[in-house]
């Protein structure tokens, strides 16, 4: 079942389902992350991992395309939601350049960008090391991931 949606449910107080998400959640503003919460995690559910990811970003790198912003893991399995500017779990490589959360900022002028929270579910509580790439955490978690699904924020500059 391997990178297969699930009937898991992810939602935010800040923002719905393909809708706005806040200039305070982005590079232009307080570069925050939102609050997150999820429902409906599959049995044998013992982690946690969340990735927002921008695939309209016009970016090709290391065979991958689009702008990842965040990159979080080792959360735990009885967790259900992520407060706003979370300080939980331990955070990965952006591609900013930096580790942890990095707001919306497409291109000026380049219309609405969607932005991919996933949160996926895992079969054990994982340990890994800070600063993983997202490719890097694919690779470690694939071969346990149970099931995940994402909510779709827009953000857009002009």
């Amino acid at each position: 079942m391997a990178f297969a949606l699930s009937s898991m449910q992810v939602t935010s107080s800040a923002f719905a389902n393909h809708q706005a998400i806040p200039a305070k959640h982005s590079a232009e503003q307080d570069d925050v992350s939102p609050a997150l919460a999820w429902q409906g995690a599959p049995d044998g559910t013992k982690g946690f991992a969340v990735v927002c990811h921008d695939p309209d970003a016009p970016l090709v790198k290391d065979g991958t395309y689009g702008f990842v912003h965040w990159v979080l893991y080792n959360l735990p399995g009885d967790l259900n939601e992520l407060s706003e500017n979370t300080a939980l779990g331990t955070a990965g490589a952006n591609d900013f350049g930096n580790q942890g959360y990095g707001g919306p900022m497409p291109p000026e002028g380049h219309g609405t960008h969607y932005y991919y929270f996933w949160v996926l579910a895992l079969d054990h509580q994982t340990a890994l090391p800070e600063g993983l790439t997202l490719a890097e955490l694919l690779r470690e978690i694939e071969p346990n991931l149970l099931g995940m699904n994402r909510l779709v924020g827009t953000y857009q500059r002009d």
